[in-house]
């Protein structure tokens, strides 16, 4: 038996005025995604506990069947182990943006929490500089993908006081003003000064002056976020008796299947944004399936569209994911014997919200030894798959069913 999990990040979205109260999912032509519903096993499944934070992290660790209650930590370990970033038991790792603030009279706010989608390159060289003139013997930075980074502090101070360290993920501000959303207690002296430092040497930094020059946005600060120990997880081979592969662009997922013992596997031209390589990750997949048991597929790009408020970025996103990656998948297939496949998303992010939400997500699960058959009018999308009447309170026991086929 072969397996395959394709997760198009925050595809699932709230009926939209634009749209005449459909979704970007029910207005895309997602004639692959829409077979497996057909066929398959369909129905809602909550991926963010109630109580927890709509991230990402919380999300793909659900997905991958493990109970954020017991088993999350925090977003910055999980992205040092993709960045090969050893951690002791007493570090902690944060994950550090490049963002843009932009001053608006009295205010400060979140212009962008991507410094404009910054390059990979030109990150490279803040980060290093930043760790440079700020870093420590306890505080280092390391440079990861664009404007997503890493830093960590050796020995991570007071447990009591990170503990207590309330960070906010800067997608979540995007347009409001930044004091209301400083930590208050904790480690606040610490994390405010590093943030103030860093705009002080980034405000006539070189790359900045000229990505201004060229009409692009400064990555005039860093901010803080995610912090977390590292976890002690249990692999899928331990829990499955499986060995796979995962393929993302962002280093978060890599952490995640990292620790769930998944090998990780770097596709050309897999960018994280909407330029990705979309049929290169799904013909990795399938090449990974030659010598692997599973493999766990995520483009990020849907995601960035609802940040970004763009509804017809999103359903354009939606439908490649649908074309290149579940069609070549299905297609691919037909060659490896017995197999199921599961799509969905992780979460949604609705474009009038711009930032992720709780609410729980449609799946899809095909199994080629039970095909199901639904009326011709099942698609996958929010709404047609209520119609099974099956949701799933505990996300993390998707995984149990797609892979014990229950």
């Amino acid at each position: 038996m072969k397996y395959v999990i394709m997760v198009g990040d925050g595809m699932a979205d709230y009926p939209l005025a634009e749209l005449d109260g459909k979704t970007p999912l029910m207005m895309a032509d997602t004639p692959n995604m829409d077979w497996v519903a057909r066929n398959g096993a369909v129905g809602l499944v909550r991926t963010i506990p109630r109580g927890f934070s709509s991230g990402t992290e919380i999300a793909n660790m659900s997905l991958l069947g493990y109970d954020p209650a017991r088993y999350f930590t925090g977003r910055g370990p999980l992205e040092a182990a993709s960045m090969k970033v050893s951690l002791e038991a007493d570090d902690v790792a944060f994950r550090c943006n490049l963002v843009t603030l932009g001053v608006f009279g009295p205010q400060v706010i979140m212009e962008d929490f991507t410094a404009d989608h910054i390059s990979s390159e030109e990150a490279r060289q803040i980060i290093q500089y930043i760790d440079h003139e700020m870093g420590t013997e306890a505080i280092r930075f390391y440079p990861g993908v664009s404007y997503r980074h890493l830093m960590v502090w050796k020995g991570g101070g007071s447990r009591k006081g990170i503990e207590g360290l309330h960070l906010t993920p800067p997608h979540d501000i995007v347009g409001k003003g930044i004091f209301d959303y400083l930590p208050k207690v904790g480690g606040k002296d610490g994390i405010i000064k590093l943030l103030t430092r860093s705009q002080i040497l980034l405000k006539e930094y070189p790359v900045n002056l000229a990505r201004m020059e060229n009409g692009l946005k400064p990555a005039n600060s860093i901010w803080l976020w995610g912090q977390g120990r590292r976890p002690q997880i249990p692999t899928l081979a331990d829990k499955f008796g499986v060995e796979g592969s995962v393929i993302s662009a962002v280093d978060l997922i890599k952490g995640i299947g990292l620790y769930a013992g998944l090998e990780v596997i770097d596709v050309p031209g897999a960018t994280g944004y909407f330029d990705t390589n979309y049929r290169g990750k799904a013909e990795y997949g399938l090449k990974e399936l030659e010598v692997k048991d599973l493999v766990f597929i995520h483009v990020e790009a849907p995601d960035e569209a609802g940040h970004s408020g763009d509804i017809s970025k999103k359903i354009e996103t939606i439908e490649a994911f649908d074309k290149e990656v579940v069609g070549t998948i299905l297609e691919g297939m037909r060659d490896v014997g017995d197999y199921r496949v599961m799509v969905l998303p992780d979460h949604l992010t609705p474009i009038p919200i711009r930032t992720h939400v709780p609410d729980p997500v449609p799946f899809a699960i095909y199994d080629s030894r039970n095909r199901k058959t639904w009326p011709e009018g099942m698609s996958f999308d929010e709404e047609s798959v209520k119609g099974s009447g099956v949701s799933i309170e505990n996300g993390y026991q998707i995984m149990d069913i797609f892979m014990r086929g229950e």
